[in-house]
């Protein structure tokens, strides 16, 4: 049955920047396609994502980890597979967002969004792609690129920089893993109604600039994630190598 090929029973998903937002809606979905989940975020406030990966009847394992330094990226791996038994899928969706005017950008603005959204990214790969080879599976990489993949932006140089990064490191993994069994494709979200959007949604300029250009007429849900994520996640996608997927309203395309 085609269906079959979106179920995740008995995989494994280690999901980055997990409490709240994109996050937190790709965890969710994942488990309600049969996926335990562990969950990786810097607060560990994971109340919410678990009780909703609980509600599906998967397990939900929370990590506290600051991703940015390298040094927590091999416990947290370890972690993962060590309580879960197994990794199937990983989604490297934490990510910062530093906003100032270029001629005024500070070095730590850059070391900072550029440690997490591309460094981290690369390494947390590296780090699960060894374990996919050990267990001899194969598996999932779906990193979380931008619009800002696409585009220059304003204000948001190593935001830009970042996820610009993440679409091209997206095809390099893919060109030197997919023959051996490892998918690592990625998701290029629109404009999603989330925390770190809050500021530029109570913009009444800006906010109806954002919408008129959007052809669905509306920001996006977290939970408009969900299926490119299990898709991207489940043998549906086993074909799939090295591409970027806007899921963005049809910005794209106006």
């Amino acid at each position: 049955m085609i269906l079959d090929l979106f179920k995740l029973d008995g995989k494994v998903a280690i999901v980055t920047g997990a409490t709240s937002g994109l996050g937190q809606a790709i965890a969710i979905a994942l488990s309600q396609a049969g996926a335990d989940v562990a969950g990786v975020g810097s607060s560990g406030k994971f109340a919410e994502t678990q009780a909703a990966v609980e509600k599906s009847g998967r397990r939900f394992l929370g990590i506290q980890a600051d991703l940015s330094k390298l040094e927590n990226i091999a416990p947290t791996v370890a972690q993962a597979r060590s309580e879960l038994g197994r990794i199937d899928i990983l989604v490297n969706n934490a990510g910062i967002i530093r906003r100032t005017p270029s001629i005024d950008f500070s070095e730590k603005d850059w070391d900072d969004v550029v440690n997490l959204n591309l460094k981290s990214v690369f390494f947390m790969s590296q780090a699960v792609a060894r374990v996919f080879l050990e267990q001899g599976t194969g598996g999932k990489i779906i990193n979380i690129a931008s619009m800002l993949s696409y585009q220059g932006g304003i204000l948001v140089p190593s935001y830009t920089a970042s996820k610009s990064g993440v679409a091209g490191m997206t095809k390099t993994l893919a060109n030197e893993w997919a023959a051996k069994g490892i998918n690592v494709n990625a998701i290029a979200p629109g404009y999603f109604a989330t925390a770190a959007t809050e500021a530029i949604r109570k913009d009444e300029v800006r906010n109806k600039a954002i919408l008129d250009r959007i052809p669905a007429g509306r920001w996006g849900a977290p939970s408009d994630l969900g299926g490119m994520a299990v898709f991207l996640a489940s043998p549906a996608s086993d074909y799939c190598h090295g591409a970027v997927y806007p899921v963005d309203g049809g910005w794209l395309a106006r």
